[in-house]
């Protein structure tokens, strides 16, 4: 199954080119209802709706470090922290958008936008301090998540080890294009991954290659205690800007196009726009770090 949100914030299932409405409030509420909810009726054409981010969670968690292709990317540029396993931290949930919305370029802060495809796991219903062998029953569904960074922020921020500012700005959460439920998706574990900008190919791998595996992610972090509809990331796959050779070629700019795409999950595709197109006005003066 795959769960929509669409126009002003209504609940949809997708079948096929229709979208059936469903008598809930939002996706969140969806799932705080443990997954049940009926058609209203009413039904439309998805070329006739507009998709938004399928969820806004109570609770977005990034998990990063969890393939070991990312960080022998990082040791070409010297990165100066170890990324591993069991990295975590929270998102800014106002910070997200959803399929065709723009990622505003804050030029007055950044030099240096990235781009981060991952796979991350809805929750479906609340929980805290459950084993590995539990976690499925705690899987609502799986979205494509692009983690947006600032890569000049995040370098500052991290020479106090720590950093979340260069993730959370404004539009830097790009969530969709919908929710697909785990009997569509079957073993999250082998998923081919690839992120385009521009039609060009800049990450590819496979969810096979997390060196952790999903329901591990889910029971270790369940400490801190999910709701329902709360949202964790996966970490993303080798192929980043920032850790290019040629970075400054490949950073993202106004005018460009990202597709982030997982199989058997869906393409997320969102523009790149300048503050001046976002706001109708220049950007504030330069940041002073």
């Amino acid at each position: 199954m795959k769960l929509v949100t669409f126009d002003d914030g209504r609940v949809g299932e997708l079948r096929g080119d229709r979208v059936i409405e469903l008598d809930v409030p939002s996706m969140r509420e969806y799932f705080e209802r443990g997954a049940a909810a009926q058609p209203t009726g009413r039904e439309l054409a998805l070329d006739d709706v507009r998709l938004r981010a399928p969820i806004i969670p109570k609770k977005f968690l990034h998990t990063a470090g969890n393939f070991r292709e990312h960080e022998e990317e990082s040791k070409r540029v010297g990165w100066s922290h170890e990324i591993a396993p069991w990295i975590v931290f929270f998102q800014n949930v106002d910070a997200i958008v959803g399929p065709d919305e723009p990622v505003v370029y804050p030029e007055h802060l950044t030099e240096e936008l990235d781009y981060e495809l991952e796979l991350a796991v809805v929750v479906k219903k609340a929980g805290k301090w459950f084993g590995a062998e539990e976690a499925a029953d705690y899987i609502g569904g799986y979205v494509v998540f692009n983690d947006i960074t600032a890569r000049d922020i995040q370098r500052r921020e991290m020479r106090s080890g720590v950093f979340s500012f260069c993730k959370g700005i404004d539009t830097f959460c790009p969530l969709g294009p919908w929710i697909v439920t785990p009997d569509e998706v079957g073993d999250p574990h082998d998923l081919h991954m690839e992120l385009r900008v521009n039609g060009e190919k800049r990450q590819e791998s496979y969810s096979g290659n997390m060196s952790v595996t999903i329901p591990e992610i889910l029971s270790h972090y369940s400490a801190l205690g999910y709701s329902a509809g709360d949202v964790v990331s996966t970490g993303t796959v080798s192929g980043v800007a920032g850790f290019s050779e040629n970075a400054a070629s490949l950073y993202l700019k106004p005018g460009d196009v990202i597709e982030a795409e997982i199989e058997r999950v869906g393409v997320l595709r969102n523009p790149v726009v300048s503050w001046q197109e976002a706001h109708g006005e220049p950007p504030p003066p330069r940041a002073q770090w």
